[in-house]
């Protein structure tokens, strides 16, 4: 078992018991880019399969989606626009509040959507009701599915998770690093001080309920963190580098998210290799988004191969927070291995 192999576990964990009063999930999180183009996209399929009843032809079927698209693209953009400016106030409702609001929002969308076509003089005589009970099946089936991302981004079992995180900690890293620093008292307390300081902000972050996002420049602190302890354990083998850009540490990421990418950067580059290697973190903000680079040299090769949990569990959360905002890539390129973030500034 490797000894920087401790912190993989504490990624996929929120790893505090649950509070008292559970918080509720959030419905309306249509705020993102993401949802949005889905929610257009699956109204419109359903215009187009309505638009097969009763046409006559591929022609007639065009003209009959052009009209329906007349009324339900503004009504599906009023519905995000209500369900995206009242989400802080709806996240307070209980779950069953939350859905009969959506389902009632949405079949005043498919009035409104009806109006439009009325007033245009495209349908009489209007079908105030079909349009109600429309809007309502689809505004149910958009609730549906934002409770579902909701229940992926807040997992309720904390306590559950909380007790696999224990039970999956490694303590060599731990002893390890209680080693060193016992071996550093006489000779340097002050360092021996700093290594036992860092060890403790690794485990109270790991432990801390710290919601579903954190700052940039918070997950570099706890990188440095990290690597200030893996520096006296690897000492003249773990060569690191930082560029880093301070527009860009506003910018928001899960919490836990950087460490894994430093510490595979580790496991995989200075690990397995008598000379050591290079690890580079890197942050630059360019216009409306910052990318964050993780880069490490593998003289060895890439070391021991893992199952890729960690980048799996990384992609998938980052996924969560900014949905289609965000890219993940890695590439390993002439002995140099970099896993790659753009996420919005």
């Amino acid at each position: 078992m490797k000894d920087s192999q401790i912190l993989s576990a504490f990624h996929d964990l929120p790893a505090a018991p649950p509070p008292p009063a559970p918080r509720q999930a959030l419905v309306f999180d249509a705020c993102q880019v993401g949802v949005i183009l889905r929610a257009v996209l699956f109204v419109e399929a359903a215009m187009m399969v309505g638009a097969m009843f009763g046409a006559v032809g591929f022609v007639d079927w065009l003209l009959r989606i052009a009209v329906l698209t007349g009324a339900a693209l503004p009504a599906t953009l009023a519905w995000l626009i209500v369900a995206c400016s009242l989400k802080a106030l709806l996240a307070h409702l209980p779950a069953a509040g939350q859905q009969a609001f959506g389902v009632v929002l949405g079949a005043i969308a498919g009035v409104y959507g009806c109006g439009l076509l009325a007033m245009a003089g495209m349908v009489a005589p209007a079908p105030w009701a079909g349009s109600a009970f429309a809007g309502a099946l689809l505004s149910a089936i958009l609730v549906a599915a934002l409770f579902l991302r909701a229940k992926g981004r807040m997992p309720a079992a904390a306590a559950a998770r909380l007790s696999e995180l224990q039970a999956r900690i490694r303590p060599h890293f731990l002893f390890n690093t209680l080693n060193s620093a016992i071996a550093l008292v006489r000779e340097d307390p002050a360092r021996a001080e700093a290594i036992l300081e860092d060890l403790a902000d690794l485990f109270r972050h790991a432990l801390a309920d710290q919601g579903e996002a954190v700052t940039l420049a918070e997950e570099v602190a706890l990188a440095r963190r990290y690597l200030d302890i893996e520096q006296v354990r690897f000492g003249e083998r773990l060569r690191i580098e930082w560029a880093l850009d301070p527009a860009a540490g506003s910018a928001k990421l899960p919490p836990l998210l950087l460490q894994p990418l430093v510490e595979n950067a580790v496991k995989h580059g200075v690990e397995p290799s008598p000379t050591g290697a290079q690890v580079r973190i890197s942050t630059q903000r360019r216009g409306g988004v910052v990318v964050v680079k993780v880069t490490n040299t593998v003289p060895s090769g890439q070391g021991p191969r893992g199952h890729g949990v960690a980048q799996d569990n990384v992609r998938d959360r980052l996924k969560l927070l900014h949905d289609v905002q965000c890219q993940f890539q890695t590439a390993l390129v002439d002995g140099v291995y970099q896993v790659r973030l753009e996420i919005p500034a």
